[in-house]
């Protein structure tokens, strides 16, 4: 066989290669898309949420009850939420009310029976007087993983995990199409009922104060009017108006909750974090499947010079975005909260040598004082893919460098040197990457 033989065959045989390639490629993209429409996308491989065994603080708790390692303390409902909150590291400052029906309990729930809800970074706490205790904890592996404790059982509790109902609100664009958190606006009548007529809101800290609040008591002062603390009927124009209360005594019976109040910091701060969360655990679930995908088409190529890669660094974008406040609403002349919150704020998060804290509140015109969200500190954001935590953070660093007043043209120059110098020195993964 000549040179030129031997060459035309393979060429032919190269081609017929690349044909059965493209058909296989044709064929995997077609059985992918078929496999979305009936599977959400956290439960194909390689994260399988629903099929994963959950690990973490919750499932710690109920192995520690079981075994008798530790005692519940108290046995009245409020006893065992606090129970509940201290075990998981939430503050019950952090305590804030919504009384529209919009919770898997919701024949509870009422403006007389309002649903509280506290927070951590990492974890997040709902309880409805009368009802069982829900929360939501992030896990290493899974991202955001949802329980229901009933008030009852051989030790006082019993926990189980939710991967159907919940997920139901839990997990649609609301939280960027994956298992996460929201707070949502809307507007509630006599009963707590959302009118849906009315509209509704995903609020964000880009949210105007305006439309946020909706079916929420709130407590403290605010510049802005907003649409918390009240009902509404369809046949009567909607306006937020102006409400400060400093309690919810006579509004409700405060003694069911751990507090009398439904702190206004509290909200912009869990509304903010929610953000966060969501595209935290997008960025972490979708880079995961792209991974995946890429390493099952060509297992010899690396991934993230190809889909992966891009996939990680368009979520670093929208996380950078969220992280520094970007587009932040306007607080106006500003907010007044509990002051027990921001202190409980503050001592969940580290200071730099001068003592400066991304969690430095500011409540005049925006929420802190440095423009970088505490989330940084998060499960969610230690346990992002190395590949996506390297793009976020490269792009943190150049959004905050003196030279770049494109990605974050909001923050000053002054701003961005003490955050550049909190992160420095409170972040182990700023010098890492």
């Amino acid at each position: 066989m000549s040179d030129e033989e031997d060459l035309g065959g393979s060429a032919l045989r190269k081609r017929s290669r690349l044909r059965r390639w493209g058909t296989a490629w044709i064929g995997l993209s077609m059985v992918t898309a078929v496999q979305a429409q009936r599977t959400d996308v956290w439960d194909l491989p390689p994260l399988r949420y629903s099929d994963t065994v959950a690990t973490g603080r919750v499932t710690e708790i109920a192995k520690r009850l079981e075994s008798g390692e530790i005692p519940l303390r108290g046995k009245s409902p409020l006893e065992k939420l606090r129970f509940v909150l201290e075990e998981l590291d939430v503050p019950e400052s952090s305590q804030v009310l919504v009384f529209s029906k919009t919770s898997k309990q919701i024949d509870r729930i009422d403006p007389q029976n309002p649903r509280c809800l506290f927070f951590s970074e990492n974890a997040y706490v709902g309880y409805v007087p009368g009802g069982a205790i829900e929360v939501i904890v992030h896990d290493a592996v899974l991202g955001p993983v949802f329980y229901l404790i009933e008030l009852e059982g051989p030790q006082g509790l019993a926990i189980q995990r939710d991967t159907s109902d919940c997920l139901s609100c839990h997990g649609t664009t609301r939280t960027e199409g994956v298992p996460g958190v929201f707070v949502r606006s809307v507007f509630p009548d006599a009963r707590g009922q959302a009118l849906l007529a009315l509209g509704s809101v995903t609020v964000t800290h880009e949210t105007p104060i305006e439309e946020r609040w909706g079916g929420y008591y709130v407590t403290g002062g605010s510049f802005h009017p907003h649409l918390g603390n009240r009902t509404f009927d369809e046949s009567e124009p909607v306006r937020p108006t102006k409400q400060d209360l400093t309690t919810l005594e006579g509004r409700i019976n405060v003694g069911k909750y751990p507090r009398p109040t439904s702190d206004v910091v509290a909200l912009v701060v869990l509304e903010h974090q929610c953000r966060v969360h969501n595209l935290l655990t997008a960025a972490s679930v979708n880079y995961q499947r792209a991974r995946f995908l890429a390493e099952l088409v060509n297992p010899q190529a690396d991934p993230d010079a190809g889909q992966a890669g891009r996939v990680a660094d368009a979520a670093a974008e929208k996380v950078v975005d969220a992280l520094l406040f970007k587009n932040e609403a306007d607080l106006g002349e500003g907010l007044e909260g509990e002051r027990a919150f921001q202190d409980d704020y503050l001592l969940q998060f580290p200071k730099s040598s001068s003592g400066r804290s991304l969690a430095d509140f500011k409540l005049y015109r925006r929420i802190f004082k440095y423009r970088c969200s505490c989330m940084v500190y998060s499960s969610a954001f230690e346990h992002l893919p190395s590949r996506v935590k390297r793009a976020v953070i490269g792009r943190l660093g150049e959004a905050l460098s003196d030279g770049n007043e494109d990605i974050a043209p909001h923050l000053g120059r002054s701003e961005k040197k003490r955050i550049r110098k909190i992160l420095s020195e409170t972040l182990p993964a700023w010098k890492l990457y």
